[in-house]
């Protein structure tokens, strides 16, 4: 096959205050017609560096391409001036980048952020830009593609607001598409519909693509090349077939055996928790739980609609669905940052809705929350020991300066981090060490229940690996509750003793952890768990992503027709009354 981009002897720096960080040293691939490349590799590896470095993306200063070259269909890019480079970017190549929200002019119509490169580039009168926009927006995907081009992207879901920006990049028929990790804050079915999208129109256009990922069951399923990349160097490069089946790098090893898989064995607790959780009276109970938004004009979202369920002390009881299923609602409703529509929640049999202000402080020092983005959820202008040492402060739970600073030092040593730690800013750690201070900040009051709301989502393989072994371990030596919310199945089952099935509110289904994954009941189990890509080629070449539940649908599961049945001992299922 023909080469259209080759990369050869890339290296790539970063200068500030005379120093130099080496992103990318001397990076070699090539990436021919029609094939997909995988780039993998952690936070900090490189990739996203060479992607930028490719479309002339990076700032310079302070970024320097130091030396080696980039050729695409047989001009060399490092050479060219920004204006020749607008003219390749977009008509040539496109990128989707990571964050859609954050790419999209939030004051510009989708549909007219299509036209700007059709105008540009292809030179097309504004009558004709606008059809072809919206056949653009017909061929991601995206329903009512009439309607949807007047839209701006906050009336976009995150899925389709993904799915705006494949449309952009692919509006002049560019030769190769940069995915920059397209889909990593993405549910696995709305992942499996993008990918599946990507793959279709690569088939009707012909378009290479680079696929920036750390997500090895992605790279699995959509590449036929891989290259491996770790602190700026490229350490492995083969076919899929080769990578997965016989990785030569440690690192690459590493990286396949990180995570856990469906197909493994859920690993036994020790005895004494099960005793534990088996045998105590429910730490929380919760009983038709209704979270409604009244958004005004009569209309009502009903974020949480009636859900019910217990949580042994010592358990882990995990929490799956889609955006917008009700998790994150459920969980701030249960710790009081929401207050509950209606039902009960009862926290060692006392109903906690009733607690005024003064009682539900007190209630406070035994539930804490880990948030999902560890970016966002410290402060940046406090240093950690006065991150963590507010809550000490708050419930009292020291006296003097010393005391404090001693306490916040042996938090950290539990989470994994060091003393020394203690005096810096948020800036200055990586996103696992900033969800590991999250953690300690969590345990400082020592509480019994925490609610771990998808901490791992923003965090590499491997690092999710540290955090979940991090949170078991803790788990065993202060006896705490977990409740774990998240939309990686594979990952909850392996952390979960229960697991809950929600969507659009409810809870579909509620069984034992391998219970459930060995013989899901419900058609929305189901349908999340054929979508979750798999780290084996063999496996994903026989998969075909569909799009599970029909979106255009009122209600595809029946649920609003439905009731909760114990259909086996233990083994809940929301049953339809439709059929």
């Amino acid at each position: 096959m023909t080469t259209i981009l080759q990369v050869n002897q890339l290296s790539v720096s970063f200068y500030s205050r005379e120093q130099e960080v080496e992103a990318v040293r001397k990076v070699s691939f090539a990436v021919r017609a029609g094939e997909t490349l995988g780039i993998v590799g952690e936070s900090g590896s490189g990739k996203s560096v060479t992607a930028r470095t490719i479309m002339g993306l990076l700032p310079t200063p302070p970024a320097k391409v130091k030396s080696g070259e980039i050729w695409f269909q047989g001009k060399e890019l490092t050479r060219k001036s920004e204006l020749e480079m607008e003219e390749i970017r977009g008509r040539d190549i496109g990128m989707i980048f990571q964050d859609p929200m954050s790419s999209l002019n939030p004051t510009m119509r989708i549909g007219r952020q299509i036209e700007e490169s059709l105008t540009k580039h292809r030179k097309l009168r504004r009558e004709d830009a606008q059809r072809e926009a919206i056949e653009m927006l017909k061929l991601v995907g995206i329903p009512n593609p009439e309607t949807r081009y007047f839209q701006y992207p906050h009336e976009f879901s995150g899925g389709m607001r993904q799915r705006a920006m494949i449309a952009i990049a692919l509006a002049c028929r560019p030769s190769l598409l940069i995915a920059d990790e397209p889909t990593t804050s993405l549910d696995v079915t709305i992942q499996a519909q993008i990918l599946n999208q990507m793959k279709e129109i690569q088939r009707k256009l012909g378009t290479s693509i680079i696929l920036i990922t750390h997500d090895l069951g992605v790279v699995a399923g959509m590449c036929d090349r891989v290259v491996v990349m770790k602190d700026g160097e490229v350490v492995e490069t083969g076919t899929t077939e080769e990578i997965f089946a016989s990785p030569q790098h440690p690192y690459t090893v590493r990286l396949l055996h990180a995570l856990p898989r469906l197909n493994e064995k859920k690993r036994p607790k020790p005895i004494s928790s099960v005793i534990r959780a088996a045998d105590s009276i429910p730490l929380l109970e919760v009983r038709s739980l209704r979270q409604h938004f009244q958004l005004g004009e009569g209309r009502v979202i009903k974020a949480v609609n009636d859900i019910s369920f217990d949580i042994r002390a010592g358990e882990t009881l995990g929490i799956v669905g889609e955006s917008g299923s009700g998790k994150t609602t459920a969980g701030r409703t249960i710790l009081r940052l929401n207050e509950a529509t209606s039902g009960d929640i009862l926290y060692r049999g006392i109903p906690i809705s009733r607690l005024n202000r003064k009682e539900m402080k007190m209630l406070r020092r035994r539930m804490q929350i880990i948030f999902q983005d560890p970016y966002s959820s410290l402060d940046p202008r406090l240093r950690v020991v006065d991150i963590i040492g507010e809550a000490l402060d708050l419930h009292r739970m020291v006296s003097g300066k010393q005391q404090r600073q001693r306490r916040v030092e042996e938090l950290l040593e539990l989470v994994g981090l060091q003393a020394a730690h203690a005096m810096r800013y948020p800036h200055e750690f990586s996103g696992g060490q900033r969800q590991r201070i999250g953690i300690a900040r969590a345990l400082a009051v020592e509480p019994e229940f925490i609610v771990c709301d998808e901490p791992l989502s923003a965090l590499d393989v491997s690092i999710q690996a540290q955090i979940v072994n991090l949170m078991e371990e803790l788990q065993q030596r202060l006896g705490l509750t977990y409740l774990f919310i998240a939309h990686d199945l594979a990952m909850v089952k392996h952390i979960s003793d229960r697991v809950a099935v929600m969507y659009r509110g409810k809870i579909v289904e509620l069984a034992e952890s391998e219970e459930l994954y060995s013989n899901p009941l419900h058609a929305y189990t189901k349908s999340l768990l054929s979508a979750i890509p798999v780290p084996d080629p063999a496996v994903e070449s026989r998969k075909t992503y569909e799009r599970r539940a029909d979106s255009s649908l009122e209600d595809p599961y029946g649920l609003e027709h439905s009731r909760f049945v114990e259909v086996q001992p233990g083994h809940w299922l929301a049953v339809s009354l439709r059929s």
